[in-house]
C-alpha cells in the first residue's frame, strides 16, 4: 500500500486518486474505497455523486480554481491538489484560499512533484498531508518540519502567534 505523510507521521494512504482515463474501467460504489476523482468529472456528476458516494475526495490541477468547488465543501472530506512540477506555485495559493476564503477543514493534501524543502511552507499555506514521489524517502523528509525553530504540528503557527498584519504607511 503506498504510504504518505500527514499529521507528522507516514502513515498507510488509504485513498485511491483516479484520472479520467481510469474513471472509464472504474464503478464507482457507496461502500467502495476512498476514491479522489478529478474536478471536471465531480462537478459532471456532482448530484449523484453527493448522494450516492459520499466516501469521495477531489483533486484539483493546476489550472482548476478554487472558487470551482465553493459549493461542494460541505460535501468533501479531501482535497488534493496536483503540482505538476515543483516549480509551479499555484497549488500554494489555491491551499491558502481553500483554508482562509472558503473555510475549508478537511484533509487538503498536496500531491504530485513535492520536494523535502516544500513541505514547511506547503503546510503553512493550509496542507496537512503530502504525497510524495515513490523515489523519496518519506521518514527522511519529515525532518523538514524541524528545519525551523518551529514545528508545524504545534497548536500554534507564527500566524496565529502574532496576530493580523497590520499595514503601515511608508
Amino acid at each position: 500500500m503506498k504510504r504518505l505523510i500527514k499529521g507528522g507521521l507516514v502513515v498507510p494512504d488509504e485513498w485511491e486518486r483516479l484520472s479520467n482515463e481510469d474513471l472509464d474501467a472504474v464503478v464507482l460504489q457507496p461502500d467502495g474505497p476512498l476514491q479522489i476523482l478529478p474536478l471536471a468529472h465531480y462537478r459532471q456528476h456532482a448530484e449523484t455523486l453527493r448522494v450516492q458516494h459520499p466516501r469521495i475526495g477531489i483533486w484539483l490541477g493546476p489550472d482548476d480554481e478554487p472558487e470551482a468547488i465553493a459549493p461542494y465543501l460541505n460535501d468533501i472530506r479531501l482535497i488534493a491538489i496536483h503540482f505538476p512540477v515543483f516549480t509551479d506555485g499555484r497549488g500554494y495559493s489555491t491551499a491558502r484560499l481553500l483554508r482562509s476564503r472558503f473555510g475549508f477543514t478537511g484533509e487538503l493534501r498536496a500531491v504530485g512533484d513535492i520536494l523535502r524543502d516544500q513541505l514547511y511552507f506547503l503546510h503553512r499555506c493550509g496542507f496537512d498531508a503530502f504525497s510524495l514521489r515513490e523515489d523519496q524517502d518519506l521518514l527522511a523528509a519529515l525532518d523538514a518540519f524541524g528545519d525551523y525553530a518551529w514545528s508545524p504540528f504545534s497548536p500554534s503557527s507564527p500566524d496565529t502567534e502574532r496576530g493580523p498584519v497590520e499595514s503601515t504607511p511608508h
